[in-house]
C-alpha cells in the first residue's frame, strides 16, 4: 500500500439499541466516505454490520460461528457503490457481538493485505449493551489478548465509539463489555470514546485523517548548555472547504482524457504605451506612502528581510495568571520530546512537572523554519500525561505583540444613568435565561469541542454527494443533529415557555414617541416664567448626565494637545466650570483643527485633522451650537479649498457636512420662535 493510502473497515452496530440513531450513524459514516472522495480517492473502506438477523461472512462459512456479522461491502477503493452500502443500513433484530465483528473486519483486512505495510484501520460504533458470546477456548479477557496481538502483528488500529443514551442504567454486562474495550485501549492497539447524544455521535468519528506533520524538529534551548530535543506538531488546525477548481467544458464529450484544465495567464501593460507588454524584468513593486508610490526591487527587499536564525528558546516563566486566554492566537501546537531519546523524555517530564507544581508557564521565541521572515513568541503550558504509555508534552499558544492588540476602552454601564440601567427584575429574568441555556450543567456538558462537527462542512459534504447523483437537486433542509448545533434546543426551550415569556414582560417593549418633534411644538407654544425656567432647568440637567456619560471628566480639561486631541477636547466639554467654558472648548478646537490644516505637509495631518473635525461636529450637535460648526467649516473651506482640496473630498468621503435641521432641530426652533417675536 502507499505511504498515504488507507484501508479502513467499518464495523457498525446496527442490533435494537442503535435502532434510534442508525441516522446518525449512516450521517456520520456517508460523511467519511464523501471526503474520502474528495481528499483520498485511492483509500479503501469494507462495511461490517452486526446484530443483523441473517449471518454472511467468510469465517461463518469455514468455521462455524460468528453468527449475526454480515460484510454489507467488501475492502475496495471508495466509489459510489460505498455510499450506497451506507444508505441502505438495515434495522438488525437481534443483539450483537461487537468482538465477533472485530473478528471479522480484522479478517478481512489480513485475508486482502497480508503481511504488506500500510495504514490500517478499524473503526467499531456500537453500543456494548448486550453479553458476549464466551469464547470456545480461554476467557473473553484471552480472547482480548489473542486479537490485539494480530492487530499489533500486522500494524492495525481501531476506533471504539460507544453510544449510551443518557439515563441508561449500567450494570455487569455494560462494565464487563467497557472493560474489554479499554483492555484493548491499554494494549495500544486502540481508542475508546464514549458519547451520549446523537450529535456528540457525528463528531466522535474523525471523518478526515491528516497525516501528523511536524512542524518543527530541534532543540528547546534552556540555555547555551542545556538544550532539549523535541518534536512540535499541530494539535488544533481550522478546517476549511475543499479548493474549487475552474473547469472547463469547451472539451468535446468523446474525449476521454480531456483534463478540462483553465488556465489563466497575465499581461501587464505600460499606461504610457497600452498596446506595449511590459516583460517581467522590467516590473517592479512599489509600495504606497502617503500620496506617494515608493519602488522596491527585489534585492532590495529581500536585504530588508528580517532573517532570523532557526530555533526554539525559552525567554522565562511567569505565572500561569499572568498570561490571558483572549491573548491566545492562531492555532495550537504540541511539543513533544523526541522519540526514542529517553534523556530528552526526562527533561520534559521533568520541566513540564515543575511548572505543574508552580504553577509556571513559559515564555519561548519560535523561528521554526531556516529563513522564516517572522518570529513567533509564544507561551509553554505544562501538559500532564494521566495515561502510563503517553509521555509529558507542552502546549504552544502565540501570543500577540503590541501591534496585534486592540485594546478598545469602554465605558462601565454602571456609569450610565439609572433610566439606563435593567431593573432587579429585568436582571433576575435575564440571569434565569442564562441558567436555561447552561451548555455545561453539573456532571454533563453539552456540544464539547472534540465532539461536535462543523454544520457548514458537514452540510457541504452532504449536498456535494446530492449533486453528484442529482444534478438538478435542491439544498435540502438542514438535518435534525445539525439544527441542534445551531440553534437552541427545541426541548429546553419547551420546557421553559413560562420562564421565556417573563422575559418577555420584563424587557417590554413601548414605542419611542418623536421627541424632537414634541420638543420643537412645546417651544413654539407659550408657557410662563416659572414652567420655562422648570423645563430649561429639568433639560439642563438630563443633558448634563448625558455628556458626562459621553465625555468622562479627565486631569487634563483646559488645553488641547498633540498626542490625544480629541479626548482633550471632550475632557474640556465635560468640565463645564463656567457658562463660557463650552463655547471656549469650541473656540479652542477650530482654533487647533485650522492650525493641522495650515501646517499639513502632504497631507501628513489630514487624518487627526478627519478626528478633530468628527468630534467637533458631534459636539455642536449636542450643544446645540450648529452655527459654530457651520460657519467654521464654510471659513475653512473658502480659505484652504486650493491647497487641502483632497482633504475636503476625505471630509466628503466620512459624510462629514454641514449640520441639518434635523440633526439640530431645537436650535433652528429657538432661532425661529426669535424671529417671530
Amino acid at each position: 500500500m502507499a505511504r498515504n493510502k488507507e484501508a479502513l473497515v467499518l464495523l457498525l452496530d446496527v442490533g435494537p439499541s442503535m435502532h434510534g440513531v442508525l441516522q446518525e450513524v449512516k450521517n456520520i459514516c456517508s460523511t467519511l466516505v464523501h471526503k474520502k472522495l474528495v481528499y483520498n480517492r485511492s483509500d479503501e473502506v469494507g462495511i461490517v454490520l452486526f446484530g443483523t438477523k441473517e449471518t454472511c461472512n467468510e469465517l461463518a462459512k469455514e468455521l462455524g460461528g460468528y453468527k449475526h456479522v454480515t460484510v454489507a461491502h467488501d475492502i475496495k477503493v471508495v466509489d459510489e457503490g460505498t455510499s450506497q452500502a451506507l444508505q441502505n443500513l438495515p434495522a438488525g433484530s437481534v443483539p450483537g457481538d461487537f468482538l465477533d465483528a472485530i473478528v471479522v473486519g480484522l479478517d478481512m483486512v489480513i485475508r486482502k493485505f497480508g503481511n504488506t505495510k500500510g495504514k490500517r484501520r478499524l473503526c467499531l460504533i456500537t453500543s456494548a449493551q448486550y453479553p458476549l458470546r464466551d469464547p470456545p477456548e480461554g476467557t473473553k479477557e484471552d480472547q482480548v489478548d489473542t486479537i490485539a496481538d494480530q492487530m499489533k502483528r500486522h500494524d492495525i488500529k481501531m476506533e471504539c465509539i460507544v453510544f449510551r443514551e443518557p439515563g441508561v442504567h449500567h450494570n455487569s454486562v455494560m462494565e464487563e463489555n467497557d472493560r474489554l474495550l479499554y483492555q484493548f485501549r491499554n494494549r495500544s492497539v486502540a481508542k475508546v470514546v464514549q458519547v451520549d447524544s446523537p450529535t456528540s455521535l457525528l463528531g466522535a468519528l474523525k471523518t478526515r485523517n491528516v497525516l501528523p506533520v511536524t512542524v518543527f524538529r530541534g532543540d528547546l534551548e534552556v540555555s547555551p548548555n542545556f538544550k532539549i530535543k523535541v518534536w512540535v506538531y499541530k494539535k488544533t488546525a481550522e478546517e476549511k472547504f475543499p479548493t474549487l477548481k475552474k473547469y472547463s467544458d469547451k472539451a468535446p464529450p468523446s474525449d476521454k482524457f480531456a483534463s478540462h484544465e483553465v488556465k489563466v495567464d497575465y499581461e501587464y501593460k505600460s499606461v504610457v504605451e497600452p498596446d506595449k507588454v511590459v516583460p517581467p524584468d522590467q516590473r517592479i513593486k512599489g509600495y504606497l506612502y502617503g500620496p506617494q508610490v515608493v519602488p522596491i526591487s527585489s534585492a532590495e527587499w529581500e536585504a530588508v528581510k528580517f532573517k532570523p536564525e532557526k530555533g526554539v528558546k525559552l525567554l522565562g516563566f511567569t505565572d500561569r495568571s499572568s498570561i490571558s486566554r483572549h491573548h491566545f492566537m492562531k492555532d495550537v501546537c504540541l511539543f513533544i520530546p523526541e522519540p526514542g531519546n529517553t534523556k530528552a523524555t526526562l527533561a520534559v517530564s521533568a520541566v513540564a512537572r515543575a511548572m505543574h507544581q508552580m504553577n509556571k508557564v513559559a515564555i519561548v521565541r519560535c523561528v521554526w523554519r531556516q529563513g522564516q521572515g517572522n518570529v513567533a513568541l509564544g507561551v509553554l503550558t505544562p501538559n500532564i500525561s494521566s495515561v502510563n504509555n503517553v509521555q509529558d508534552s507542552f502546549y504552544f499558544n502565540v501570543l500577540p505583540f503590541a501591534e496585534d492588540i486592540r485594546e478598545f476602552q469602554f465605558r462601565s454601564l454602571s456609569s450610565l444613568p439609572s433610566s439606563s440601567q435593567p431593573t432587579e427584575e429585568q436582571q433576575e429574568a435575564a440571569d434565569n435565561l442564562v441558567k436555561m441555556l447552561d451548555l455545561a450543567p453539573p456532571g454533563r456538558e453539552v456540544l464539547k469541542p472534540e465532539f461536535t462537527p462543523n454544520p457548514m462542512l458537514e452540510r457541504f459534504y452532504s449536498y456535494l454527494d446530492l449533486k453528484a447523483k442529482q444534478p438538478d437537486a435542491n439544498v435540502p433542509p438542514l438535518e435534525r443533529c445539525l439544527r441542534r448545533i445551531t440553534e437552541p434546543d427545541p426541548d429546553v426551550i419547551d420546557q421553559q415557555t413560562p420562564l421565556i415569556q417573563n422575559l418577555g414582560k420584563a424587557f417590554e417593549l413601548k414605542e419611542n414617541p418623536k421627541k424632537n418633534k414634541a420638543r420643537t411644538q412645546e417651544r413654539l407654544a407659550y408657557v410662563d416664567a416659572g414652567d420655562q425656567a422648570k423645563s430649561e432647568a429639568e433639560t439642563s440637567a438630563e443633558k448634563d448626565g448625558v455628556l458626562e456619560a459621553l465625555y468622562p471628566p479627565s486631569e487634563n480639561a483646559g488645553q488641547i494637545r498633540d498626542l490625544n486631541p480629541v479626548q482633550d477636547f471632550e475632557a474640556m466639554l465635560a468640565k463645564r466650570s463656567s457658562s463660557t467654558w463650552v463655547q471656549k472648548a469650541i473656540e479652542e478646537m477650530q482654533k487647533y483643527t485650522a492650525a493641522l490644516l495650515e501646517n499639513s505637509r502632504e497631507g501628513d495631518n489630514y487624518q487627526k485633522a478627519l478626528e478633530c473635525f468628527a468630534a467637533l461636529r458631534k459636539a455642536c450637535i449636542i450643544e446645540q451650537e450648529p452655527e459654530e460648526f457651520n460657519q467654521f467649516l464654510t471659513k475653512t473651506y473658502e480659505r484652504l479649498k486650493g491647497n487641502a482640496a483632497n482633504f475636503f473630498q476625505l471630509l466628503s468621503s466620512k459624510n462629514i457636512s454641514l449640520i441639518s435641521k434635523q440633526e439640530a432641530p431645537d436650535r433652528f426652533a429657538s432661532f425661529l420662535l426669535f424671529c417671530v417675536h
